[in-house]
Formats: structure tokens, C-alpha cells, sequence
């Protein structure tokens, strides 16, 4: 078994409900952590488990009994260069080089903040590249896809 950390954004419950982090608790998740910011709860997960798929659904599940409504999962979907290099533990200099196609070719376009001086790319499509070119191992691209469908489909349930 792995150690899987990832974050779960969701809301629908009341922060100052006595029972707030108890209901958490009670549903399985005792290994995770429970705060509430910016408007949203926030359940960081330390969740052992043969796979990121697995941990994830057995804490969907365990949530489902909490009567939250999941919104997203992290890691955050959208990355800048630095988040690319921090992930794919490359330095940011060489991102910046993938990036502006002065080395390799197919680099993914970014998808958010285009025209700005800091846009920001899909972490999914980011990793599959680097999968492609060798520089980021078949799990973890792997698990970019897993988040990245699970997303999609947290937010046609929620029309987020």
C-alpha cells in the first residue's frame, strides 16, 4: 500500500454545526484533515491505499455519507510553469524552454490567462506530454488523467 495525499473541495454544510467535523469522522474519514476557508470545506486526505483511483473513491463514497456536495479535487487542475516544474521535478528554466518550443516540439498550449505574462496550463495535458518525452513516469501521468476525468464529471453533477 501507498500513501495518497490529494484535497477535496466540497460544500453544503455548516462550519459552526457542533457535529461539523464529527459527521466527517463518523463517515471514515479519519485520515484526513477538515477546515473551512474562503467559503468551502476543505478535507485534506493522507489516505493509504493500493491506488490514487482507490483512495479517491473510497473517500467520495465516505463523503457521500456526510451529505456535502464535492466540488472539486486537488491538486489544482491548472498549473503555471512553476507548478509544471515543481510536479514534474524538472527546473522551471526548462519548462519555460518546452514551453516557448525552443526545446522538443508539441508542448501543450496553455488554457487559461493566454495573453497574460502568467498563463496557465491543464496539469493533465502537461503530464501526458511529458509521459510522451520520458520526463514524467507513467503513474503519475496516469494519475493527471484519473483527477482530470473525475473533475469533469464532478462538475457536469454540480454545473460548476
Amino acid at each position: 500500500m501507498a500513501l495518497f495525499e490529494f484535497t477535496i473541495v466540497a460544500d453544503g454544510l455548516d462550519p459552526t454545526d457542533e457535529e461539523f467535523e464529527t459527521r466527517f469522522y463518523d463517515a471514515g474519514c479519519d485520515d484526513a484533515t477538515i477546515a473551512f476557508q474562503k467559503g468551502v470545506i476543505i478535507i485534506d486526505f493522507a489516505r493509504e491505499s493500493n491506488s490514487l483511483e482507490a483512495a479517491v473513491h473510497s473517500a467520495i463514497e465516505q463523503l457521500g455519507q456526510t451529505k456535502t456536495r464535492i466540488i472539486r479535487i486537488e491538486p489544482e487542475p491548472l498549473v503555471s510553469l512553476t507548478d509544471i516544474a515543481e510536479r514534474a521535478g524538472l527546473t522551471k528554466a526548462a519548462i519555460s524552454l518546452y514551453a516557448t518550443g525552443q526545446r522538443g516540439k508539441g508542448f501543450p498550449h496553455p488554457v487559461a490567462r493566454v495573453t497574460s505574462e502568467s498563463p496557465l496550463w491543464n496539469w493533465a495535458d502537461v503530464a501526458s506530454w511529458l509521459g510522451e518525452t520520458g520526463k514524467l513516469d507513467k503513474e503519475r501521468v496516469a494519475e493527471a488523467a484519473f483527477l482530470s476525468m473525475v473533475n469533469v464529471e464532478l462538475s457536469r453533477r454540480t454545473g460548476a
